[in-house]
């Protein structure tokens, strides 16, 4: 059962049951019989209708941002910022899938080779609750702009979002099926993936939910790109913009409870400057606002649910036992059940939760470094590789560490994020394939060779 519930106030909105296996069939079908329409209509056509999702969005982003807010507790400001990224990335195909997907000439044996690329047809995703507009626009603009269509497996806690997003495309006026958005259990998604309509998935979560998604599909020869987890890095060397690296530290770690595989986790601070680095920080953390995520006032609100509260303390309470310095934070709020305070741990052994685990919310972990390299070091020692960011008046250091750095994401000077001009993915455990961009778009297309002897 999906069920909508307040993390706030823990008051449970409404619940939806299971489609049946006879429903599940019909929208599978449906979704066919729309890509078979769709894969043979115009550019122009597709990006009239994402144009007009854009709109939507934009004019609904108030509706839609505290929907977010009372689904999965995201502050209300940084909720309608994820439906106006969701516009923006709409326009972005709508104006540049036609140049993405021309067909090109290429030199070879032929007297002409030439390559085309063609839509591969449904595109199942299986998608997370913590930003539940952005994952499944993120796939979806580009899919239908490529002329596929998009089947939707969203996460339990977010079913209004869900039905949002499948309310957006039919006030749009698509053609039926474009999109369908599936209130299906863990056992109907080898059903999904299984079926001769589905043609290619796309996963975006945890690790241990994801290596089952890439299980089913590599069992049933599904083309798969996989956004896991991150432990990402934030190192600050000594001739950093202090006050520059501070602000971005707090919005990076902070930002939706922390509760985002490209937030900064892992902060690795020049000796020189870790002191001064760790007393401002730790003022700002002290002063966030805290609260109910309607108030506009609010940065940090609650975490998900109470499941993901007691994992996060659990991290801190194991980390802390094998000698992690407690700064501040380390515990749940008093006067907020939902809310985990902000915390900061210093010190942390390499071998602790802390540092070995992905930390899902509002926990920033510290350590020293005295030579580049080591700073290199400790910033892949992690089994993820999703995004990192460095912090130097240096470019030249800068370019050298951010060659070393095992990432599929590095910004100097900057925060981690995801924006549709860029390929967006990981290496190692943080999975693979590229979302964004153009090569977002190849990735569920036959990239088709033509030769011509």
């Amino acid at each position: 059962m999906y069920v909508s519930k307040n993390p706030f106030t823990s008051i449970v909105n409404e619940t939806y049951p299971y489609l049946s296996a006879e429903q599940l069939n019909q929208r599978l079908t449906e979704s066919w019989e729309a890509f078979i329409y769709w894969k043979t209509t115009s550019f122009g056509a597709r990006a009239k209708l994402m144009n007009r999702v854009a709109d939507l969005l934009d004019e609904r982003k108030e509706f839609y941002g505290s929907l977010i807010a009372q689904e999965m507790g995201k502050p209300i400001m940084q909720s309608e910022a994820e439906v106006q990224k969701c516009a923006t990335v709409c326009r972005y195909y709508a104006d540049n899938a036609l140049d993405f997907l021309k067909s090109r000439r290429l030199d070879s044996s032929a007297k002409m080779s030439q390559v085309i690329y063609q839509p591969l047809g449904p595109v199942f995703a299986v998608m997370p609750w913590n930003f539940p507009f952005w994952q499944v626009f993120r796939f979806l603009a580009p899919s239908i702009m490529a002329g596929n269509v998009g089947l939707l497996k969203h996460a339990s806690n977010v079913p209004k979002c869900a039905l949002a997003i499948e309310e957006v495309f039919n006030d749009a006026h698509a053609p039926n099926g474009l999109f369908n958005n599936l209130f299906i259990n863990h056992e109907q998604v080898e059903q999904v993936i299984a079926s001769n309509h589905v043609k290619a998935v796309t996963f975006t979560g945890s690790n241990q939910a994801g290596n089952i998604v890439a299980s089913l599909a590599g069992k049933y020869t599904k083309k798969t790109v996989m956004e896991l987890g991150g432990s990402d890095p934030f190192i600050v060397f000594d001739d950093a913009d202090l006050n520059d690296a501070l602000h971005n530290a707090l919005m990076s770690r902070f930002l939706n409870a922390g509760q985002s595989c490209i937030a900064a986790k892992r902060f690795i601070v020049h000796e020189d400057i870790a002191d001064e680095f760790l007393h401002n920080f730790q003022s700002l953390v002290e002063n966030l606002n805290l609260g109910n995520p309607l108030d506009d006032e609010t940065f940090m609100g609650p975490m998900v649910n109470q499941e993901a509260l007691q994992e996060i303390d659990r991290q801190v309470q194991k980390s802390i036992e094998m000698g992690a310095n407690c700064v501040t934070g380390g515990d749940i709020n008093m006067h907020m059940s939902s809310v985990y305070n902000p915390t900061i741990l210093c010190n942390v052994p390499l071998n602790s939760p802390a540092w070995t685990e992905e930390v899902f919310g509002p926990v920033a972990v510290i350590r020293r470094f005295e030579t580049d390299d080591e700073a290199i070091e400790l910033a892949n020692d992690t089994r993820f590789g999703l995004g990192a960011s460095i912090w130097t008046s240096d470019m030249d250091r800068a370019a050298y560490v951010s060659k070393l750095i095992q990432a599929g994401t590095v910004v100097i000077n900057g925060m981690v994020k995801s924006e549709p001009g860029l390929p967006f993915g990981g290496i190692k455990e943080s999975g693979f394939g590229r979302e964004l961009s153009d090569y977002g778009i190849y990735e569920f297309m036959n990239i088709k060779t033509i030769n011509y002897f």
